[in-house]
Protein backbone atom coordinates (compact mmCIF):
# COMPACT_ATOMS: atom_id res chain seq x y z
CA UNK A 1 0.00 0.00 0.00
CA UNK A 2 3.13 2.51 0.01
CA UNK A 3 2.45 4.89 -3.00
CA UNK A 4 4.12 4.41 -5.89
CA UNK A 5 6.04 6.68 -7.92
CA UNK A 6 4.25 5.76 -11.28
CA UNK A 7 2.67 8.66 -13.76
CA UNK A 8 4.12 9.74 -17.27
CA UNK A 9 2.99 11.35 -20.33
CA UNK A 10 1.24 7.86 -21.47
CA UNK A 11 1.16 5.58 -18.51
CA UNK A 12 -1.99 4.46 -19.25
CA UNK A 13 -1.34 0.86 -19.92
CA UNK A 14 -3.95 0.15 -22.21
CA UNK A 15 -2.15 -2.97 -23.66
CA UNK A 16 -3.13 -5.19 -21.23
CA UNK A 17 -4.43 -7.77 -23.76
CA UNK A 18 -0.96 -7.26 -25.52
CA UNK A 19 0.74 -10.71 -23.85
CA UNK A 20 3.71 -12.22 -25.09
CA UNK A 21 1.80 -15.80 -25.27
CA UNK A 22 -0.64 -14.31 -28.06
CA UNK A 23 3.05 -13.89 -30.23
CA UNK A 24 2.64 -15.21 -34.06
CA UNK A 25 4.87 -16.82 -36.20
CA UNK A 26 7.99 -15.15 -37.87
CA UNK A 27 11.68 -14.21 -36.45
CA UNK A 28 14.95 -12.67 -35.88
CA UNK A 29 18.09 -12.78 -33.77
CA UNK A 30 20.23 -11.18 -31.84
CA UNK A 31 23.54 -11.65 -32.29
CA UNK A 32 25.24 -11.38 -29.10
CA UNK A 33 28.48 -12.77 -29.65
CA UNK A 34 30.71 -9.38 -29.64
CA UNK A 35 29.18 -8.55 -26.56
CA UNK A 36 31.25 -8.77 -23.63
CA UNK A 37 30.35 -10.54 -20.26
CA UNK A 38 30.64 -7.31 -18.02
CA UNK A 39 33.56 -7.48 -15.61
CA UNK A 40 33.21 -9.98 -11.86
CA UNK A 41 30.43 -11.96 -13.84
CA UNK A 42 30.66 -15.68 -13.06
CA UNK A 43 30.90 -18.65 -15.46
CA UNK A 44 27.84 -19.78 -14.56
CA UNK A 45 26.11 -16.92 -16.56
CA UNK A 46 27.80 -17.60 -20.01
CA UNK A 47 24.99 -19.41 -20.75
CA UNK A 48 22.78 -15.89 -20.21
CA UNK A 49 25.02 -13.99 -21.76
CA UNK A 50 25.82 -16.09 -24.67
CA UNK A 51 21.54 -16.53 -25.18
CA UNK A 52 19.89 -15.49 -28.58
CA UNK A 53 16.46 -14.01 -28.54
CA UNK A 54 13.65 -15.77 -31.05
CA UNK A 55 11.94 -12.29 -32.11
CA UNK A 56 8.30 -13.03 -33.45
CA UNK A 57 5.89 -10.59 -34.55
CA UNK A 58 3.41 -9.92 -31.36
CA UNK A 59 -0.15 -8.91 -32.50
CA UNK A 60 0.98 -4.89 -32.30
CA UNK A 61 1.81 -3.67 -35.59
CA UNK A 62 5.83 -2.70 -35.88
CA UNK A 63 6.66 -4.84 -32.86
CA UNK A 64 8.18 -7.47 -32.13
CA UNK A 65 8.05 -9.65 -28.50
CA UNK A 66 10.14 -12.26 -27.49
CA UNK A 67 11.24 -14.34 -24.25
CA UNK A 68 14.99 -13.65 -22.13
CA UNK A 69 16.32 -16.14 -19.66
CA UNK A 70 17.71 -15.36 -16.35
CA UNK A 71 18.82 -16.74 -13.01
CA UNK A 72 16.28 -17.01 -10.96
CA UNK A 73 18.83 -16.92 -8.44
CA UNK A 74 21.86 -14.91 -9.33
CA UNK A 75 23.65 -16.48 -6.35
CA UNK A 76 22.99 -19.93 -8.19
CA UNK A 77 23.21 -19.47 -12.02
CA UNK A 78 23.17 -23.09 -12.35
CA UNK A 79 19.82 -23.24 -10.97
CA UNK A 80 16.31 -22.36 -12.15
CA UNK A 81 15.54 -20.03 -14.27
CA UNK A 82 13.12 -17.01 -14.47
CA UNK A 83 11.36 -16.01 -18.21
CA UNK A 84 10.95 -12.43 -18.62
CA UNK A 85 8.95 -10.39 -21.53
CA UNK A 86 10.74 -8.52 -23.94
CA UNK A 87 9.18 -6.18 -27.14
CA UNK A 88 11.16 -4.08 -29.44
CA UNK A 89 10.39 -1.47 -32.45
CA UNK A 90 13.32 -1.48 -34.57
CA UNK A 91 14.65 1.92 -35.79
CA UNK A 92 12.07 3.40 -38.45
CA UNK A 93 15.06 6.08 -39.82
CA UNK A 94 17.55 5.00 -43.33
CA UNK A 95 20.31 6.74 -41.35
CA UNK A 96 22.82 5.82 -38.60
CA UNK A 97 21.25 3.72 -35.99
CA UNK A 98 22.66 4.04 -32.40
CA UNK A 99 21.41 1.04 -31.01
CA UNK A 100 19.00 0.05 -28.37
CA UNK A 101 17.02 2.62 -26.24
CA UNK A 102 15.22 0.57 -23.53
CA UNK A 103 12.52 2.28 -21.32
CA UNK A 104 11.21 1.58 -18.09
CA UNK A 105 8.15 3.89 -16.63
CA UNK A 106 8.39 3.46 -13.00
CA UNK A 107 5.72 1.73 -10.13
CA UNK A 108 7.78 -0.45 -9.33
CA UNK A 109 5.45 -2.25 -10.95
CA UNK A 110 4.67 -0.78 -14.38
CA UNK A 111 4.70 -2.09 -17.03
CA UNK A 112 7.61 -1.60 -19.26
CA UNK A 113 6.38 -3.40 -22.33
CA UNK A 114 2.60 -1.47 -21.75
CA UNK A 115 5.17 1.77 -21.61
CA UNK A 116 7.08 0.76 -25.20
CA UNK A 117 3.98 0.04 -27.17
CA UNK A 118 1.64 2.24 -25.98
CA UNK A 119 3.84 5.34 -26.15
CA UNK A 120 7.38 5.51 -26.09
CA UNK A 121 7.76 4.07 -29.56
CA UNK A 122 5.03 5.73 -31.18
CA UNK A 123 5.41 9.35 -28.73
CA UNK A 124 9.07 9.26 -27.81
CA UNK A 125 10.59 12.16 -30.78
CA UNK A 126 10.46 11.21 -34.56
CA UNK A 127 14.50 11.31 -34.88
CA UNK A 128 14.99 9.47 -31.79
CA UNK A 129 12.63 6.38 -32.60
CA UNK A 130 14.48 7.21 -35.99
CA UNK A 131 18.06 6.13 -34.88
CA UNK A 132 17.35 3.57 -32.01
CA UNK A 133 15.34 0.62 -31.75
CA UNK A 134 13.23 0.96 -28.94
CA UNK A 135 13.30 -1.92 -26.78
CA UNK A 136 11.65 -2.75 -23.16
CA UNK A 137 11.53 -6.12 -20.74
CA UNK A 138 9.05 -6.57 -18.11
CA UNK A 139 11.58 -6.35 -14.97
CA UNK A 140 11.07 -9.81 -12.64
CA UNK A 141 7.73 -10.14 -10.93
CA UNK A 142 5.73 -7.46 -12.85
CA UNK A 143 3.05 -7.72 -15.59
CA UNK A 144 3.86 -10.06 -18.69
CA UNK A 145 7.19 -11.51 -16.83
CA UNK A 146 6.51 -14.07 -14.26
CA UNK A 147 3.79 -11.48 -12.46
CA UNK A 148 3.86 -11.73 -8.56
CA UNK A 149 -0.03 -12.26 -7.83
CA UNK A 150 -1.44 -11.95 -4.29
CA UNK A 151 -5.76 -11.56 -4.24
CA UNK A 152 -8.01 -12.13 -6.44
CA UNK A 153 -10.64 -8.68 -7.62
CA UNK A 154 -12.74 -8.92 -4.35
CA UNK A 155 -9.77 -9.65 -1.98
CA UNK A 156 -8.64 -6.45 -3.44
CA UNK A 157 -11.97 -4.14 -3.46
CA UNK A 158 -11.70 -4.97 0.24
CA UNK A 159 -7.91 -4.50 0.60
CA UNK A 160 -8.68 -0.69 -1.30
CA UNK A 161 -11.49 0.08 0.70
CA UNK A 162 -9.82 -0.22 4.16
CA UNK A 163 -9.81 2.40 6.83
CA UNK A 164 -5.91 4.05 6.29
CA UNK A 165 -6.65 6.44 9.07
CA UNK A 166 -7.26 4.01 12.45
CA UNK A 167 -9.21 5.76 15.19
CA UNK A 168 -9.29 3.71 17.89
CA UNK A 169 -7.72 -0.28 18.83
CA UNK A 170 -10.37 -1.97 16.35
CA UNK A 171 -9.69 0.02 12.94
CA UNK A 172 -5.87 -0.33 14.02
CA UNK A 173 -6.15 -3.88 14.20
CA UNK A 174 -8.15 -4.21 11.13
CA UNK A 175 -6.06 -2.29 8.79
CA UNK A 176 -2.93 -4.54 10.22
CA UNK A 177 -4.94 -7.46 9.00
CA UNK A 178 -5.42 -6.02 5.97
CA UNK A 179 -1.56 -5.81 5.81
CA UNK A 180 -0.99 -9.03 6.84
CA UNK A 181 -3.46 -10.76 4.81
CA UNK A 182 -2.36 -8.70 1.63
CA UNK A 183 0.90 -10.83 2.72
CA UNK A 184 0.18 -14.18 3.39
CA UNK A 185 -1.85 -13.92 -0.32
CA UNK A 186 1.61 -12.95 -2.14
CA UNK A 187 3.40 -15.76 -0.24
CA UNK A 188 0.30 -18.34 -0.95
CA UNK A 189 0.49 -17.60 -4.88
CA UNK A 190 4.11 -16.35 -5.89
CA UNK A 191 6.14 -17.54 -2.83
CA UNK A 192 8.94 -18.74 -5.06
CA UNK A 193 9.68 -15.76 -7.17
CA UNK A 194 8.95 -13.18 -4.01
CA UNK A 195 12.71 -13.54 -2.59
CA UNK A 196 13.86 -12.51 -6.36
CA UNK A 197 12.10 -9.19 -7.17
CA UNK A 198 14.87 -7.16 -6.50
CA UNK A 199 15.92 -4.03 -7.89
CA UNK A 200 19.24 -5.26 -8.28
CA UNK A 201 18.18 -8.75 -9.94
CA UNK A 202 15.94 -6.16 -12.12
CA UNK A 203 19.23 -4.32 -12.98
CA UNK A 204 21.25 -7.46 -13.56
CA UNK A 205 18.62 -8.64 -16.15
CA UNK A 206 18.53 -5.77 -18.13
CA UNK A 207 22.73 -6.35 -18.49
CA UNK A 208 21.75 -9.72 -19.70
CA UNK A 209 18.89 -7.89 -22.55
CA UNK A 210 21.87 -5.23 -23.75
CA UNK A 211 23.87 -8.65 -24.12
CA UNK A 212 21.20 -10.01 -26.27
CA UNK A 213 20.32 -7.11 -27.93
CA UNK A 214 23.77 -6.90 -28.86
CA UNK A 215 24.92 -3.39 -27.68
CA UNK A 216 27.93 -2.89 -26.16
CA UNK A 217 26.73 -0.45 -23.96
CA UNK A 218 23.07 0.00 -22.38
CA UNK A 219 21.17 3.53 -23.33
CA UNK A 220 18.26 4.02 -21.55
CA UNK A 221 15.02 6.28 -20.20
CA UNK A 222 13.79 5.39 -16.94
CA UNK A 223 11.10 7.41 -15.05
CA UNK A 224 10.26 7.14 -11.21
CA UNK A 225 11.02 4.01 -9.91
CA UNK A 226 12.97 3.63 -13.26
CA UNK A 227 15.82 6.18 -12.43
CA UNK A 228 16.18 3.83 -9.42
CA UNK A 229 17.04 0.52 -11.89
CA UNK A 230 18.73 2.99 -13.83
CA UNK A 231 20.73 3.91 -11.24
CA UNK A 232 21.70 0.58 -9.62
CA UNK A 233 22.13 -0.66 -13.20
CA UNK A 234 25.23 2.54 -13.28
CA UNK A 235 26.72 1.03 -10.27
CA UNK A 236 26.70 -2.19 -10.89
CA UNK A 237 28.17 -1.71 -14.73
CA UNK A 238 29.81 1.88 -15.08
CA UNK A 239 31.43 0.75 -17.49
CA UNK A 240 28.44 -0.32 -19.69
CA UNK A 241 26.61 2.65 -19.47
CA UNK A 242 25.89 4.39 -22.33
CA UNK A 243 23.30 7.61 -22.48
CA UNK A 244 21.34 7.40 -19.66
CA UNK A 245 18.32 9.74 -18.63
CA UNK A 246 16.74 9.19 -15.42
CA UNK A 247 13.42 11.37 -14.80
CA UNK A 248 11.81 12.00 -11.48
CA UNK A 249 14.71 10.78 -9.67
CA UNK A 250 14.99 8.56 -6.80
CA UNK A 251 17.48 9.14 -3.65
CA UNK A 252 18.78 5.61 -2.84
CA UNK A 253 20.52 6.93 0.13
CA UNK A 254 16.94 6.99 2.24
CA UNK A 255 15.55 4.87 4.34
CA UNK A 256 11.78 3.91 4.01
CA UNK A 257 10.54 5.64 6.51
CA UNK A 258 12.32 8.80 5.37
CA UNK A 259 11.41 8.34 1.94
CA UNK A 260 7.62 8.37 2.80
CA UNK A 261 7.78 11.44 4.30
CA UNK A 262 9.80 12.98 1.80
CA UNK A 263 6.85 11.43 -0.59
CA UNK A 264 4.26 12.46 1.84
CA UNK A 265 5.65 15.91 1.73
CA UNK A 266 6.04 16.00 -2.11
CA UNK A 267 1.98 15.51 -2.06
CA UNK A 268 1.50 18.37 -0.49
CA UNK A 269 3.17 20.53 -2.66
CA UNK A 270 1.34 19.13 -5.02
CA UNK A 271 -2.12 19.34 -3.04
CA UNK A 272 -1.10 23.40 -2.65
CA UNK A 273 -0.33 23.89 -6.41
CA UNK A 274 -3.73 21.90 -7.53
CA UNK A 275 -5.80 24.34 -4.44
CA UNK A 276 -4.13 27.69 -5.81
CA UNK A 277 -5.65 26.95 -9.28
CA UNK A 278 -8.43 25.62 -7.97
CA UNK A 279 -9.53 28.46 -5.80
CA UNK A 280 -8.63 30.94 -8.42
CA UNK A 281 -12.00 30.00 -10.33
CA UNK A 282 -15.51 30.64 -9.26
CA UNK A 283 -16.87 26.85 -9.01
CA UNK A 284 -13.79 25.46 -7.14
CA UNK A 285 -15.25 22.88 -4.74
CA UNK A 286 -13.14 23.29 -2.11
CA UNK A 287 -14.03 27.46 -2.35
CA UNK A 288 -12.56 30.32 -3.24
CA UNK A 289 -10.79 31.68 -0.32
CA UNK A 290 -7.07 30.16 0.01
CA UNK A 291 -5.05 27.08 -0.72
CA UNK A 292 -5.49 26.52 3.43
CA UNK A 293 -8.69 26.06 3.54
CA UNK A 294 -9.42 24.36 0.30
CA UNK A 295 -6.96 22.03 2.19
CA UNK A 296 -9.68 22.28 5.38
CA UNK A 297 -12.34 21.63 2.88
CA UNK A 298 -10.42 18.29 1.83
CA UNK A 299 -9.90 17.12 4.91
CA UNK A 300 -13.80 18.05 6.26
CA UNK A 301 -14.63 15.35 2.66
CA UNK A 302 -12.48 12.53 3.92
CA UNK A 303 -13.50 12.85 7.52
CA UNK A 304 -17.05 12.55 6.23
CA UNK A 305 -16.40 9.84 4.36
CA UNK A 306 -14.60 8.16 6.82
CA UNK A 307 -18.00 8.15 8.92
CA UNK A 308 -20.92 7.51 5.67
CA UNK A 309 -19.31 6.57 2.45
CA UNK A 310 -21.81 7.71 -0.51
CA UNK A 311 -22.92 6.08 -3.59
CA UNK A 312 -20.92 5.55 -6.75
CA UNK A 313 -22.86 3.73 -8.92
CA UNK A 314 -20.43 0.92 -9.31
CA UNK A 315 -21.91 -2.68 -10.42
CA UNK A 316 -19.88 -4.37 -7.73
CA UNK A 317 -22.04 -2.03 -4.99
CA UNK A 318 -18.70 -0.26 -3.74
CA UNK A 319 -18.95 3.05 -2.19
CA UNK A 320 -16.39 5.65 -2.02
CA UNK A 321 -15.37 5.91 1.20
CA UNK A 322 -11.96 7.70 2.81
CA UNK A 323 -9.25 5.27 1.45
CA UNK A 324 -11.00 5.11 -1.89
CA UNK A 325 -11.22 8.96 -2.08
CA UNK A 326 -7.72 9.73 -0.73
CA UNK A 327 -6.45 7.64 -3.47
CA UNK A 328 -8.47 9.50 -5.99
CA UNK A 329 -7.20 12.92 -5.21
CA UNK A 330 -3.41 11.23 -4.84
CA UNK A 331 -4.23 10.11 -8.37
CA UNK A 332 -4.78 13.49 -9.85
CA UNK A 333 -2.01 14.87 -8.44
CA UNK A 334 0.77 13.23 -10.71
CA UNK A 335 -0.11 15.31 -14.09
CA UNK A 336 -2.00 18.76 -13.67
CA UNK A 337 -3.66 17.53 -16.53
CA UNK A 338 -6.05 15.84 -14.41
CA UNK A 339 -7.12 18.83 -12.25
CA UNK A 340 -10.24 19.43 -14.02
CA UNK A 341 -11.52 15.55 -13.60
CA UNK A 342 -10.32 16.43 -9.54
CA UNK A 343 -12.88 19.44 -9.49
CA UNK A 344 -15.18 17.88 -11.52
CA UNK A 345 -15.23 14.74 -8.54
CA UNK A 346 -14.79 16.56 -5.78
CA UNK A 347 -17.57 18.87 -6.55
CA UNK A 348 -19.63 15.87 -7.31
CA UNK A 349 -19.22 14.27 -4.08
CA UNK A 350 -19.26 17.46 -2.18
CA UNK A 351 -22.69 18.67 -4.14
CA UNK A 352 -24.21 15.61 -4.82
CA UNK A 353 -22.70 12.68 -2.51
CA UNK A 354 -22.02 11.40 -5.68
CA UNK A 355 -18.24 9.28 -5.53
CA UNK A 356 -18.44 7.55 -8.91
CA UNK A 357 -15.55 10.09 -9.97
CA UNK A 358 -13.23 9.98 -6.89
CA UNK A 359 -13.79 6.10 -7.55
CA UNK A 360 -12.57 6.18 -11.34
CA UNK A 361 -9.75 8.50 -10.93
CA UNK A 362 -9.29 5.63 -7.57
CA UNK A 363 -9.63 2.79 -10.00
CA UNK A 364 -7.32 4.37 -12.29
CA UNK A 365 -4.61 4.20 -10.11
CA UNK A 366 -5.28 0.68 -8.86
CA UNK A 367 -5.82 -0.41 -12.35
CA UNK A 368 -8.74 -1.83 -11.37
CA UNK A 369 -10.54 -2.85 -15.03
CA UNK A 370 -14.32 -2.52 -14.96
CA UNK A 371 -15.01 -5.94 -14.52
CA UNK A 372 -13.70 -6.07 -11.34
CA UNK A 373 -10.12 -7.57 -12.00
CA UNK A 374 -7.08 -5.64 -11.38
CA UNK A 375 -3.21 -5.55 -12.60
CA UNK A 376 -0.48 -7.12 -10.60
CA UNK A 377 0.66 -3.80 -10.43
CA UNK A 378 -0.19 -3.27 -6.53
CA UNK A 379 1.84 -7.08 -5.94
CA UNK A 380 4.57 -6.08 -7.43
CA UNK A 381 4.62 -2.78 -6.53
CA UNK A 382 5.16 -3.92 -2.82
CA UNK A 383 7.03 -6.91 -4.12
CA UNK A 384 9.71 -5.04 -4.97
CA UNK A 385 9.87 -1.92 -2.29
CA UNK A 386 9.57 -4.41 0.69
CA UNK A 387 12.54 -6.57 -0.95
CA UNK A 388 14.66 -3.58 -1.45
CA UNK A 389 14.35 -1.64 1.87
CA UNK A 390 13.97 -2.68 5.37
CA UNK A 391 10.24 -1.84 6.46
CA UNK A 392 9.74 2.11 7.17
CA UNK A 393 7.62 1.03 10.44
CA UNK A 394 7.30 -2.26 12.67
CA UNK A 395 4.64 -2.19 14.45
CA UNK A 396 1.54 0.21 14.85
CA UNK A 397 3.31 1.78 17.49
CA UNK A 398 5.68 2.79 15.82
CA UNK A 399 3.41 4.48 13.15
CA UNK A 400 1.79 6.19 16.13
CA UNK A 401 4.75 7.91 17.23
CA UNK A 402 5.82 9.13 13.93
CA UNK A 403 1.85 10.78 13.05
CA UNK A 404 2.99 14.52 13.95
CA UNK A 405 6.07 13.76 11.65
CA UNK A 406 3.72 12.87 8.50
CA UNK A 407 1.21 15.38 9.34
CA UNK A 408 3.73 18.66 9.69
CA UNK A 409 4.54 17.13 6.03
CA UNK A 410 1.08 17.02 4.90
CA UNK A 411 -1.74 17.80 6.93
CA UNK A 412 -4.21 16.63 4.32
CA UNK A 413 -2.33 13.39 3.65
CA UNK A 414 -0.12 13.03 6.46
CA UNK A 415 -1.77 10.28 8.61
CA UNK A 416 -3.16 8.44 5.91
CA UNK A 417 0.42 8.11 3.90
CA UNK A 418 1.87 7.47 7.20
CA UNK A 419 -0.11 3.87 8.05
CA UNK A 420 -0.46 2.99 4.58
CA UNK A 421 3.79 2.48 5.08
CA UNK A 422 3.09 -0.17 7.77
CA UNK A 423 2.63 -2.63 4.84
CA UNK A 424 6.41 -4.10 4.92
CA UNK A 425 6.12 -4.71 8.43
CA UNK A 426 4.48 -7.84 7.36
CA UNK A 427 5.96 -8.87 4.33
CA UNK A 428 6.87 -12.85 4.17
CA UNK A 429 10.61 -12.19 2.95
CA UNK A 430 13.01 -10.31 4.68
CA UNK A 431 14.86 -7.32 2.53
CA UNK A 432 17.59 -7.73 0.99
CA UNK A 433 18.63 -4.02 0.00
CA UNK A 434 20.06 -1.61 2.29
CA UNK A 435 20.02 2.57 2.03
CA UNK A 436 23.19 3.41 -0.54
CA UNK A 437 24.48 5.70 -1.88
CA UNK A 438 25.39 5.40 -5.58
CA UNK A 439 28.51 7.13 -7.23
CA UNK A 440 29.08 4.90 -10.16
CA UNK A 441 33.17 5.82 -10.75
CA UNK A 442 34.10 5.97 -14.21
CA UNK A 443 30.19 6.21 -15.82
CA UNK A 444 29.80 7.93 -19.01
CA UNK A 445 27.50 11.58 -18.53
CA UNK A 446 23.95 10.56 -17.03
CA UNK A 447 21.45 13.04 -16.81
CA UNK A 448 19.23 13.40 -14.28
CA UNK A 449 15.84 15.36 -14.15
CA UNK A 450 13.55 16.52 -11.44
CA UNK A 451 10.85 18.51 -11.28
CA UNK A 452 10.00 21.40 -8.84
CA UNK A 453 7.05 20.40 -7.81
CA UNK A 454 7.15 16.47 -8.12
CA UNK A 455 4.67 14.89 -6.06
CA UNK A 456 5.94 11.32 -5.86
CA UNK A 457 9.69 12.18 -6.14
CA UNK A 458 10.65 15.18 -4.36
CA UNK A 459 12.86 17.45 -6.53
CA UNK A 460 15.49 17.08 -3.25
CA UNK A 461 15.62 13.41 -4.91
CA UNK A 462 16.96 14.40 -7.95
CA UNK A 463 19.72 16.80 -6.49
CA UNK A 464 20.85 14.41 -4.44
CA UNK A 465 20.95 11.62 -7.18
CA UNK A 466 22.57 13.73 -9.44
CA UNK A 467 24.95 15.11 -6.46
CA UNK A 468 25.62 11.10 -5.97
CA UNK A 469 26.70 9.63 -9.17
CA UNK A 470 29.88 10.98 -10.03
CA UNK A 471 28.87 11.76 -13.41
CA UNK A 472 25.47 12.96 -12.66
CA UNK A 473 24.36 16.10 -14.43
CA UNK A 474 21.13 17.45 -12.80
CA UNK A 475 18.30 19.21 -15.27
CA UNK A 476 15.54 21.07 -13.70
CA UNK A 477 12.11 21.30 -14.95
CA UNK A 478 10.51 23.98 -12.99
CA UNK A 479 6.83 22.89 -12.75
CA UNK A 480 3.96 20.74 -11.78
CA UNK A 481 3.46 16.89 -12.60
CA UNK A 482 5.30 13.57 -12.40
CA UNK A 483 8.63 13.74 -14.47
CA UNK A 484 9.28 16.02 -16.76
CA UNK A 485 10.20 14.32 -20.51
CA UNK A 486 7.73 14.31 -22.91
CA UNK A 487 5.38 17.40 -20.79
CA UNK A 488 5.87 20.10 -23.14
CA UNK A 489 9.18 21.71 -22.27
CA UNK A 490 10.53 22.45 -25.46
CA UNK A 491 13.90 22.86 -23.20
CA UNK A 492 13.61 19.71 -21.08
CA UNK A 493 13.07 17.79 -24.73
CA UNK A 494 15.70 19.33 -26.61
CA UNK A 495 18.19 18.97 -23.92
CA UNK A 496 17.10 15.13 -23.64
CA UNK A 497 17.55 14.50 -27.39
CA UNK A 498 20.31 16.45 -27.83
CA UNK A 499 21.94 13.99 -25.24
CA UNK A 500 20.03 10.57 -26.75
CA UNK A 501 21.36 11.54 -30.25
CA UNK A 502 24.73 13.24 -30.16
CA UNK A 503 25.84 12.40 -26.28
CA UNK A 504 26.09 15.30 -25.49
CA UNK A 505 24.92 15.71 -21.90
CA UNK A 506 23.31 19.05 -20.21
CA UNK A 507 25.40 21.41 -18.53
CA UNK A 508 24.91 20.23 -14.59
CA UNK A 509 22.20 22.68 -13.41
CA UNK A 510 20.49 23.41 -16.23
CA UNK A 511 16.79 24.94 -15.26
CA UNK A 512 13.69 24.36 -18.10
CA UNK A 513 10.29 25.80 -17.35
CA UNK A 514 6.73 24.92 -19.57
CA UNK A 515 7.04 26.17 -23.13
Amino acid sequence: MRIRGLRTPATVFLAAGLLISGCSAGSSTADASMAALPRATPEGLSPYYGQKLNWRECGVPGFECSTMKAPLDYAKPDGAAIRLAVSRKKATGPGKRLGSLLVNPGGPGGSAIGYLQTYAALGYPEEVRAQYDMAAVDPRGVARSEPVTCLNGKQMDAYTQTDITPDDQRETAELSDSFKKFAAGCEKHSGEVLPHVSTVEAARDMDILRAALGDEKLSYVGASYGTFLGATYAGLYPDRVGRLVLDGAMDPSLPARRMNRDQTAGFETAFQSFAKDCVGQSDCPLGTKSEEDAGKRLTSLFDDLDRTPIPTGDSDGRKLGEALATTGVIAAMYDEAAWPQLRTALAAAIKEKDGAGLLALSDSYYERDSDGTYANLMFANAAVNCLDLPPAFDTADDVKKSLPDFEEASPVFGKGLAWASLNCAYWPVKATGEPHRIEAEGAAPIVVVGTTRDPATPYRWAESLADQLSSGKLLTYEGDGHTAYGRGSKCVDSAINEYLLEGKAPEDGKRCSQG
